[in-house]
């Protein structure tokens, strides 16, 4: 029991002065920061009842908020998504619709706090609120990444990964919360109740030196896209039919290959779809439809096809060129990404295929 107070303070004092670091670092991400600070701070203020035992029983109404602020953790994370995705995202009024359940239950604990019933009404809410948002999060990611494909040429894409990965890891983590909430009400094993609480002070600690580093050694991880942006696919047909005919003309796409082969704009690593629809004068809706739909390509795959049909004849023609300097020559700006494209477009290493072709 030691063990896992000594654990719990240390998470505890760990996650307030990551807190801190979020909230002063200086950072184009600041709203995001900002919440993910909020739900470390949220976490950390749950993690106190590792140590603080039954103290709070002097002190109702600190007792229900610490109860109670565990309904807004995921509502803090998943507004940190959105913050994280999105450039342009800002906290409205409407969002204070999720600190609903945290108030309705901080009324139902001051009302009736001795009552199993009502713990056992917030147990079975708080786990159903966890899993919709798991749920948001997901869909929101999975949009990202389309909407990311479709506008975004360089492969990466730091912000999917780690987010995905993350609430990945969160539910797994969860697992343990569930055998742990299973044995408080059902079972009497304090002995493998106490190893459930190790487990999760373990898991909680390798998460903040996770979240530590990643923020050390990657400050500038996350690329957010435009709140405004929606995947093709989830375009109305309405829309799809009020477009320009000229993005269904085939000299639309003859017009863009023919400038995509002569201008090589594909060389700028940082190419958007908004950069590329400057330079060809076409609205950049329209020619997000034109790649999508008549094309039959993402903008990500679009771009590096010719970035890969260009390296592929600087290979076989240029032997004293290294493949390092062949990729940041047709425009990619690192190689996993280079190897990684190329390999899907020829189903070989780079050096593979210039043995292969010289």
């Amino acid at each position: 029991m030691d063990l896992i107070s000594s654990l719990g303070k240390l998470i505890v004092f760990l996650m307030l002065l990551f807190s801190v670091f979020l909230f002063t670092v200086k950072s184009n991400k600041r709203l995001a920061n900002q919440l993910f600070a909020l739900f470390l701070l949220l976490t950390a203020f749950d993690f106190t009842g590792f140590f603080i035992g039954n103290t709070l029983d002097d002190y109702p109404l600190i007792k229900v908020l610490k109860i109670s602020s565990s309904l807004l953790q995921m509502p803090a994370f998943y507004l940190y998504v959105l913050a994280t995705c999105y450039s342009d995202f800002k906290l409205k009024p409407k969002h204070l619709l999720h600190t609903l359940l945290f108030l309705f239950f901080c009324i139902i604990f001051k009302i009736d706090s001795a009552s199993d019933q009502s713990y056992l009404s917030f147990t079975i809410v708080g786990e159903l609120q966890y899993y919709i948002y798991i749920i948001l999060i997901f869909l929101s990611l999975q949009k990202y990444k389309t909407v990311y494909l479709e506008n975004y040429s360089h492969h990466d894409n730091g912000t999917y990964k780690w987010l995905f990965q993350i609430t990945l890891f969160f539910c797994v983590a969860h697992l343990f919360v569930l055998i742990k909430l299973g044995l408080l009400y059902f079972g009497k094993d304090q002995s493998l109740l106490q190893n459930i609480y190790l487990v999760i002070s373990t898991i909680a600690l390798f998460t903040i030196c996770w979240f530590v580093l990643k923020a050390l050694y990657n400050p500038q991880l996350f690329t957010g896209v435009k709140i405004a942006l929606e995947p093709i696919e989830s375009k109305s047909e309405k829309n799809k039919i009020h477009l320009n005919k000229k993005v269904e003309n085939n000299e639309s796409s003859l017009a863009l290959t023919s400038y995509m082969e002569n201008e090589k704009p594909y060389l700028d690593f940082d190419l958007t779809l908004q950069k590329l629809a400057t330079q060809v004068n076409m609205p950049e809706k329209e020619l997000s439809v034109l790649i999508n739909q008549t094309i039959g390509k993402h903008f990500f795959d679009f771009i590096n096809e010719y970035r890969i049909e260009d390296a592929k004849i600087l290979l076989r023609n240029q032997p004293q060129l290294t493949v390092l300097e062949i990729l940041y020559q047709v425009g990619f700006n690192s190689k996993s990404s280079f190897y990684t494209a190329f390999k899907k477009e020829t189903e070989q290493t780079p050096s593979d295929y210039r043995k292969s072709n010289t």
